[in-house]
């Protein structure tokens, strides 16, 4: 048997060359051999008379039949494909010489057990030197690994074109390597232009924490639920700050014997409005219920002062670093002397040094030396809250402008809320925050109000009761 013959080939397919039988020709055979036994897909080919004249190791593992037993047989008819249906296959095959291009078509083929396998052949003519059809080569493979890799390609597809999340392909230097386009416009910028970008310049916070899990992907394999990560993307109009629900991937290559990392493919939805919505249910639960314990804890006080600082103690949890509260100079101011200077005179304040209760001031009445626009000055004229905050400027200028206002010197941010009972002014609290939160919004000012609410009841009860 010829060297053409082991490997599953003939060389009826094109004509004689020199040196055919010689070593040259020989190793050109096995090349030939070992090329066709490492596709993955299967091949035959038949001469133009339809005789077998190559047969790959793919075929074999798919029908069951060796190279030796198909090589040379005179088409498909009797031990590959039913008799029945042998003229309309080997037709079809047969076509292909005088058609153009290749040719696709689904038939069922007979495997040596006697099973029968539905396949998807691609065949196409191969012609002679002289340009004229020599023969037909075919590749086939089982319609259900066809339909599959088609899947496959069609999901990658839609999820780069389609997909309502963002989805980017991360390579193994953690840069984008592919994105589709929800994922472009959420990070505000063009699909060719993020491609090998560090994920730095794309994000001006949580780089840190978005690489820590790209990293523990490649090594260890996709974490068994989504994480939710926060992000600041650096847009055209200014940092924006987003809660991206995020799942990872680690792809390999499926063509390599050991697993060999690609990278990361990363999927993300933006969750910002479900975890605001979340978070501000969850604050607002916590506040309600703290201002229902503040309210019980004062119904115990024989003191009504000692209750005002009873709703102190209790609003500044999770809410503020210090609070002060100041009393109109006289008790109380009416509407009707809104015009008039006012003077603040210190009530109560929390502990400047270590955490405690907050502390009642005494009674000596000296006025607190608040400057012109003070914002507890303001909030009384308005009878109304006063936000106010020391910006972004260096800890040394921030400490003066805390100082110069009679407040800890670590204060930054700040909110003024007006204490007001039947009708009249009675004083403001004050609460303040440090550098390490964040500034005073509406909804903070809403909730000191109700405090101050409070706080008003209190010290009004105690001037009617006398215990001022």
């Amino acid at each position: 048997m010829s060297a053409s013959r082991r490997s599953g080939t003939t060389d009826e397919l094109g004509p004689d060359e020199p040196g055919r039988d010689g070593p040259e020709g020989s190793g050109g055979s096995d090349l030939l051999a070992a090329l066709l036994d490492g596709m993955d897909a299967a091949l035959c080919a038949f001469d133009a008379d339809g005789a077998v004249t190559h047969w790959n190791r793919e075929a074999e593992r798919i029908l069951g039949w060796t190279a030796a037993e198909a090589v040379g047989r005179q088409g498909f008819a009797g031990w590959a494909v039913r008799p029945a249906d042998a003229e309309e296959v080997e037709g079809r095959l047969m076509s292909a010489m005088q058609a153009p291009g290749r040719q696709v078509h689904e038939f069922a083929l007979l495997t040596k057990d006697g099973g029968r396998v539905l396949v998807r052949t691609q065949s196409a003519a191969v012609r002679g030197p002289d340009g004229k059809p020599a023969g037909v080569y075919c590749a086939f493979s089982e319609v259900h690994a066809q339909i599959d890799l088609e899947r496959s390609i069609a999901l990658s597809e839609a999820l780069f074109e389609d997909a309502s999340w963002g989805v980017v392909l991360v390579d193994a230097d953690l840069r984008p390597a592919v994105v589709n386009a929800h994922a472009a416009r959420a990070l505000g910028i063009g699909r060719t232009s993020v491609l090998g970008r560090p994920l730095g310049e794309l994000l001006a916070q949580g780089v840190e924490e978005l690489e820590s899990a790209l990293t523990h992907v490649l090594a260890e394999g996709a974490p068994p639920a989504p994480a939710e990560i926060w992000v600041s993307v650096r847009m055209p109009e200014g940092e924006q700050r987003r809660c991206w629900r995020s799942g990872f991937l680690r792809l390999a290559s499926p063509l390599a014997e050991e697993p060999v990392p690609l990278g990361v493919g990363w999927l993300f939805q933006d969750v910002t409005e479900t975890k605001q919505g979340e978070q501000e249910a969850a604050l607002l639960r916590f506040r309600t219920n703290q201002l229902h314990r503040a309210a019980r804890a004062a119904a115990e006080c024989e003191d009504p002062r000692e209750a005002a600082t009873v709703h102190l103690d209790f609003a500044l949890a999770g809410f503020a670093d210090h609070a002060l509260i100041d009393r109109v100079a006289g008790g109380a101011l009416s509407d009707a002397e809104g015009a008039a200077p006012v003077r603040l005179v210190r009530a109560a304040a929390t502990p400047s040094g270590a955490p405690g209760p907050s502390l009642l001031t005494g009674q000596a009445g000296l006025p607190v030396r608040y400057g012109q626009g003070h914002p507890a000055l303001q909030c009384v004229e308005r009878a109304g809250s006063v936000r106010a905050s020391a910006g972004s400027v260096p800890a040394e200028q921030a400490r003066e402008w805390a100082l110069g206002r009679q407040w800890p010197a670590d204060a930054v941010h700040v909110l003024c809320a007006v204490l007001r009972s039947r009708g009249r002014t009675l004083g403001v609290v004050t609460f303040l925050r440090g550098a390490g939160r964040s500034s005073f919004e509406r909804s903070d000012a809403t909730y000191a109000e109700d405090v101050a609410v409070r706080i008003a009841a209190a010290l009004d009860l105690a001037g009617v009761v006398g215990t001022e």
